[in-house]
């Protein structure tokens, strides 16, 4: 008994081999278990297409492109496949089938048959609300971002031959795989936002003077820059991201209007200034100023002008928003915030991001999810970007142009009346008065009805 408990005490005996063998076991057990890539899915997007595989876990893997023929070769170390890959849609991409076999004994291989060439990039993604682990492979189209860069062209309106339109571009939050924030009743804001985004884009087009470019136009995600860099192509006058807001709490609600603050607009500055690719790039938009030959004093001096300028002009586009916005559901701010948001920062295109709502509220999650009410923001928002360029039209626009002739019947000096509108309203939201709209159009009274067109003369 004495010996016994002299074995326990020390571990050696059987008892410390067993210990050791148990120890031994639990440390190899992880090295043979293993990942499993347990489902699929594929994004194509005008640029590149994005394939992403859930994971049990992290892993290790390597990523390399092939040619003649085209292929991309994915290897996942210490991995096995559960997935079935023969169920992916293709279409759209530029993938023929996808391959994979064993490899090493316990390492995994995906081989994608391409129809063209590409360039892979790959990344992992945490676990978020609705998937786990994920490796992410991204194909880009070769040359998609090695072409000069033309100068943007205006985008000349069809009634008025050298007039241009006032362009606006619409962003739609998220995209692809990532769905944004996601309501208790399972709505995804990425798909809240993209049917907002497009019908802001219809009603915009349809409006003479006008012409809206979305970013994205389906289910796919651009990265934050990628959005403003759009925007610049399109050498836009306006940038408007669409978000629905979310919270900790299902409390919060109301619609938000933001504008980029100072503290972002300080940081953007010294990163365009640090990056020397930026100096050739335009501030002020075409026929701007180019921060090329400028020593960095100056440049940061027209940085910083034309980022003041870009915010004081998208508070004030923002306030008109803000003020249509609070006609049609409750606001969450009765003023246009401001905060560091990585779409907002342009130093030369006015920028503004709406959120929709509060998805994370019960009530508000159904609003975002029914049409009618997706109907009533975008037609706020549009409402209130047409209220700013009807008063303060981008110089060279066919919105200055007519406004200079003083509206002499022209469709973009028009105004329908809507619901809850009255003739006062009207006069005041236009810098005019009651009389001299009714002379204007001809009216015995100030009543209007629900439908009408009125005329509205130059401020």
């Amino acid at each position: 008994m004495r010996s016994f408990s002299k074995k326990w005490r020390s571990g050696s005996g059987w008892l410390g081999c067993l210990t050791s063998l148990a120890l031994a076991v639990a440390l190899a057990l992880p090295a043979y278990a293993g990942s499993a890539v347990e489902g699929a899915r594929i994004w194509p997007a005008p640029d590149h297409t994005r394939l992403v595989l859930d994971t049990s876990a992290s892993v290790d893997h390597k990523v390399f492109a092939l040619s003649s023929p085209a292929r991309l070769v994915i290897d996942i170390s210490n991995a096995s496949l559960k997935a079935d890959f023969d169920r992916l849609d293709l279409s759209g991409s530029p993938i023929r089938r996808i391959r994979s076999a064993p490899r090493n004994g316990s390492d995994l291989r995906v081989v994608l048959d391409l129809e063209t060439d590409i360039k892979p990039r790959s990344f992992q993604l945490e676990p978020n609300q609705q998937y786990g682990h994920r490796l992410v492979v991204d194909l880009v189209k070769e040359g998609g971002g090695g072409a000069a860069v033309r100068p943007p062209q205006p985008v000349l309106s069809d009634n008025d031959a050298g007039k241009r339109d006032v362009v606006v571009v619409i962003d739609a939050g998220h995209g692809g795989e990532d769905p944004g924030a996601i309501g208790p009743r399972g709505t995804r804001e990425k798909d809240v936002v993209l049917r907002m985004a497009r019908t802001i884009a219809e009603l915009i087009n349809q409006k003479p003077g006008y012409t809206a470019k979305l970013t994205r136009t389906g289910d796919y995600y651009i990265d934050l820059r990628s959005r403003t860099l759009m925007a610049r192509k399109h050498n836009a006058d306006l940038f408007v991201s669409i978000h629905a807001d979310a919270f900790r709490t299902p409390q919060p609600r109301g619609a938000s209007v933001f504008a980029l603050s100072q503290r972002g607009a300080t940081s953007e500055t010294a990163r365009w200034l640090a990056k020397s690719e930026n100096r050739s790039d335009l501030i002020g938009g075409s026929g701007g100023v180019s921060l090329d030959g400028k020593d960095d004093m100056l440049a940061g001096v027209l940085l910083d002008l034309s980022m003041t300028a870009s915010i004081n002009s998208s508070i004030g586009v923002g306030g008109h928003v803000l003020n249509r916005l609070g006609r049609v559901t409750s606001l969450h701010k009765s003023g246009v915030e401001q905060a560091a948001f990585v779409v907002l920062k342009s130093p030369d295109i006015p920028s503004i991001l709406v959120e929709a709502g509060f998805i994370s509220n019960p009530q508000e999650e159904k609003n975002l999810a029914s049409s009618r009410y997706q109907q009533k923001v975008a037609r706020a928002v549009f409402d209130g970007i047409n209220e700013h360029f009807s008063q303060t039209p981008p110089p060279g626009t066919l919105l200055a142009w007519q406004k200079r002739q003083g509206g002499n019947g022209s469709a973009a000096n028009q105004y329908r009346i809507r619901r809850g509108d009255t003739l006062s309203a009207v006069a005041r939201e236009n810098r005019t008065t009651v009389s001299e709209l009714m002379r204007y159009n001809g009216l015995s009274d100030d009543q209007v009805i629900v439908g009408q067109t009125i005329r509205i003369p130059a401020s």
